[in-house]
């Protein structure tokens, strides 16, 4: 059973969303023991899914209505096989403060083609967040293979 972690800034738009799509599509493809879950690198309060965040995800069959929001810790890295990050910054700053974790640490976006940085929606409107969901899907689902691949070489090094 392998774990993945998804990481963005306050744990409340990207990451949930990430989360809820990579646990659908594990699902759908018979990877049941499998475990998903996500944290902010500057979450510092419980917070809820965004509500947006959750109304898209709604549109796509996904309830992140549950979702309360954590600041990642060194033990969510370690529980992890492979951490998938919203932006490139947090790669940076996840492997400055984490070193030992380093070959765990990816952009999210390098699982399907070039890196970049997903756009944070929060603040803005709807349309940002459904344009959010959309890449979101189409980076997991383009980049599956490679996720699970990843995760499970990570995994078997344990």
């Amino acid at each position: 059973m392998a774990h993945i972690l998804f990481i963005c800034t306050a744990n409340i738009c990207r990451s949930p969303v990430a989360e809820a799509l990579l646990k659908d599509r594990l699902k759908k493809n018979g990877y049941d023991d499998w475990s998903v879950s996500s944290a902010g690198t500057w979450s510092l309060t419980r917070s809820p899914a965004a509500q947006n965040s959750q109304m898209v995800s709604a549109q796509y069959g996904l309830d992140i209505s549950d979702h309360i929001s954590r600041m990642v810790e060194e033990a969510h890295l370690r529980e992890a096989d492979l951490i998938l990050c919203m932006e490139e910054g947090h790669v940076e700053a996840l492997k400055v403060e984490f070193p030992e974790q380093v070959h765990k640490i990816y952009p999210l976006t390098a699982m399907s083609g070039p890196t970049y940085s997903v756009n944070d929606p929060y603040g803005g409107p709807l349309l940002d967040y459904q344009v959010m969901i959309a890449e979101l899907a189409r980076i997991i689902d383009s980049g599956f293979d490679r996720i699970i691949e990843l995760a499970e070489d990570n995994n078997a090094i344990k």
